[in-house]
């Protein structure tokens, strides 16, 4: 590894400790749940590089958590503190990043820089490996990659004293690292489903114990109309953590009239609890906002305003003209819901007078189900197909190609730096295993489907160009690509088919 301070340096260490996709397999593979020594393990670490955990208490924090929305609504509340407060310095840490990990840390909407991404970053390693005395001797030198990143955002918002911090939940709530806060602000629970069942619990009552995790004592707790299982044990974790208030937020349709920065109806319900989140923060500072609970001019341009790559985003390629993509990170059956209700939409996906050459490009990882995504896709296909009365249009035939590719980046099996994955074993890599269960599935789904159309590739730079050459050798006159089911491979295809500039 290189000794230099640089960006790429500090990409190169952070690669070498142990990643998520590790962690949460030996958590599955042991069977046991979130580990419990998670947060004294973290307030270990934070002790080692000179901080106190009540010191997180300046960053002046709303704490973000849920399955579906988490990112989302995040997003919204920084727009909205950052339209409300221009003069305040505003801090977002969220997870994963799309092209480089810089993303995750983020100042008034904009990742920090290169260079002082390698400031922060060295200053957390060099004070843990200067401090390497631990109580608990288990206890590893450095933590894994995403309490890592905790660690050098924590930092990098108190050094540059924040006014404001949104913080998102990594994974679950009681025990991710973000849950280092002894008070945050604010709390909010997005939309509850069920994923990470071997990690956070098989029945969605089990969830929100995990989600509620992050209440606090004397802090306001908010959440959206859940399932009854949900709900109720939301309620009861509020009342045991003594949350000083938990709010069911009700409709908005002040919210639901705005063009808001987010596409997709369902970030209307997103959308709505970040304006009661922000707007309990806000009057918590003691700022003024309209009396009769209407949204101020400053609210709807934060939500107009609000911008969150790689969910429901629509992207007309700067170089290729006939060419659209439709990128989503979706990958939970409920998330890909949401993305196919958005892009099987008129003016979204179908609507045209002449019809396009549509692509689908799908991964996910070896331990989701193929069948269930791709039958969860053709399905709510069929129902939007339906809706919209596109009688013309079966969803057997809604996509003239299929691509399964890994997340590898290059053709070379080479990864960009930031978007190194060490969650795919080599075995899998050669063998194209998941690609190959995903096009048994949709073989299976799709019998009539043409075979020549059915690729399943191993890097995203091969699917990209094959995206090129059914480009050029279309009848049609346009192109839409829809990217979906994993964050990484949106990542990945936003770096390759050179989309930077105009997605992120």
């Amino acid at each position: 590894m290189s000794s230099q301070r640089t960006y790429q340096s500090a990409i190169e260490h952070l690669n070498s400790l142990q990643s998520n996709a590790a962690t949460l397999e030996a958590v599955r593979a042991s069977g046991s749940r979130m580990p419990e020594h998670a947060i004294p393990e973290m307030q270990e670490y934070l002790r080692r590089i000179g901080y106190a955990p009540e010191d997180l208490n300046k960053l002046n924090v709303i704490h973000i958590t849920g399955t579906k929305g988490k990112g989302s609504t995040s997003a919204f509340c920084d727009s909205l503190l950052h339209q409300s407060m221009p003069r305040w310095s505003i801090g977002l840490f969220t997870s994963p990043h799309l092209v480089a990990v810089r993303e995750r840390i983020r100042i008034n909407g904009q990742p920090i820089s290169e260079e002082a991404f390698a400031k922060y970053f060295f200053d957390v390693w060099d004070k843990l490996e200067a401090n390497d005395a631990r109580a608990n001797p288990d206890t590893p030198p450095k933590p894994m990659y995403f309490r890592f990143l905790t660690l050098v955002a924590f930092h990098a918002f108190i050094d540059l004293k924040v006014d404001a911090t949104v913080l998102e939940v990594g994974v679950g709530g009681k025990y991710d690292c973000t849950n280092l806060v002894p008070k945050p602000v604010v709390a909010g629970v997005t939309s509850l489903g069920i994923d990470h069942i071997f990690v956070l619990g098989k029945t969605l009552s089990e969830i929100a114990w995990q989600k509620g995790g992050i209440f606090k004592e004397g802090a306001p707790a908010f959440t959206v109309n859940q399932p009854e299982e949900g709900l109720t044990m939301l309620r009861q974790r509020a009342e045991e953590l003594k949350a000083s208030k938990f709010v069911v937020v009700p409709p908005a349709p002040e919210v639901a009239d705005i063009k808001l920065g987010l596409a997709g109806v369902h970030q209307i319900q997103n959308a709505n609890l970040a304006v009661h989140i922000v707007r309990e923060f806000l009057e918590s500072r003691g700022v003024p906002l309209p009396n009769d609970g209407s949204l101020s001019p400053a609210f709807i341009e934060g939500l107009e305003k609000a911008r969150w790559p790689g969910r429901c985003q629509t992207v007309q390629d700067p170089k290729y003209e006939t060419t659209t993509w439709f990128i989503d990170g979706a990958h939970t059956t409920e998330s890909l819901d949401c993305c196919i209700q958005w892009f099987v939409s008129p003016g979204v996906g179908i609507g045209f007078s002449s019809p396009p050459t549509r692509i689908l490009v799908f991964n996910c990882t070896s331990g989701r189900s193929g069948d269930a995504f791709l039958g969860g896709i053709l399905a709510k296909a069929a129902a939007q197909l339906k809706l919209h009365n596109q009688n013309d249009t079966d969803a057997t035939h809604l996509f003239d190609h299929v691509i399964f590719c890994t997340n590898v980046t290059y053709a070379d099996g080479g990864f960009k730096g930031d978007l190194t994955s060490h969650a795919i074993s080599n075995d899998d890599l050669v063998q194209l295993k998941t690609q190959r269960m995903l096009e048994a599935a949709w073989t299976s789904l799709v019998p009539e489907f043409p075979k020549s159309n059915i690729h399943v590739l191993p890097s995203i730079e091969h699917a990209v160009n094959t995206i090129r050459q059914v480009d050029r050798e279309s009848d049609t006159k346009q192109t839409q690509v829809l990217v979906a089911g994993s964050l990484h491979l949106v990542g990945g295809v936003i770096e390759v088919a050179g989309l930077s500039e105009v997605a992120l």
